[in-house]
């Protein structure tokens, strides 16, 4: 078993979310020089995500865990406080919609940001697996192990194997870096980024049983039934995406 080496440490988490934002943000660059795209709107998009993706995995996890006994500043909340990836994808895609709106940019930028977005949660993923309640036991002589003290801290189960969730998670998104790169250009704009969100809703909604979450109603916890709520949306959104047409192989696609 695997001592979880930074439990609740802030700075080795921020570290690597930021190294994540970074490395994602190289891609994207790197995708749209790929693809020819010049138009400097493309960065406000990106700024606008990442804006508004860190917002939202702040903003929409405060009323879960709001507290009136114990009053917090903003400078503690916003340190401090609940966050959440779900969220965080939200928030971002409100960014690049509102950005959207701001700007006039009306083409698919789906194909352009799903790589960049997988790479920067595979790597920050390694932030929350160092530093967080990795999961719910394992049953065996495996997993990574807390000691009482840091069960205490985090929640959790002290002294037993725990099921490294964000190792699975991080496994998934390399896994989905590999077949974006693999079926880009190939698919209608924008398919390739709604079946990349749709996988991860899928894998998010599977990993939660053991992921160690407060589970609220009918045995489920908050993400999942958050995943619940927009499984019509997302269903709604591939199937639109898989009936449209395919691009040319002989061409770039513009999104």
């Amino acid at each position: 078993m695997i001592p979880l080496p930074y439990p609740g440490n802030d700075l080795v988490h921020g570290f690597w979310v930021g190294l994540g934002v970074v490395a994602g943000l190289v891609w994207y660059a790197l995708e749209k020089r790929r693809l020819r795209l010049h138009d400097d709107r493309l960065w406000v998009l990106a700024g606008m995500a990442v804006a508004f993706g860190a917002l939202g995995a702040r903003l929409l996890t405060w009323p879960a865990t709001l507290d009136p006994s114990r009053p917090s500043s903003l400078l503690e909340w916003w340190t401090f406080g609940n966050r959440s990836i779900l969220a965080g994808l939200i928030g971002a895609w409100i960014g690049v919609w509102l950005g959207k709106r701001l700007t006039g940019y009306r083409e698919d930028t789906g194909e352009l940001f799903a790589p960049a977005v997988a790479l920067a949660m595979m790597i920050g993923r390694v932030g929350c697996l160092l530093t967080e309640n990795p999961g719910t036991p394992t049953g065996g002589g495996w997993g990574m192990v807390m000691t009482a003290e840091q069960a205490e801290r985090l929640g959790g189960v002290a002294g037993v194997g725990l099921h490294p969730s964000f190792l699975y998670e991080i496994a998934f998104h390399a896994v989905a870096l590999a077949l974006l790169l693999r079926w880009r250009g190939r698919l209608a704009p924008g398919a390739l980024f709604r079946l990349y969100v749709a996988g991860y809703a899928l894998f998010r909604f599977a990993v939660e049983f053991v992921r160690g979450n407060e589970e609220t109603w009918f045995g489920l916890t908050r993400p999942q039934w958050c995943l619940l709520a927009v499984a019509p949306l997302l269903i709604r959104s591939v199937l639109r995406a898989l009936r449209a047409p395919t691009p040319s192989l002989n061409t770039h696609l513009t999104t």
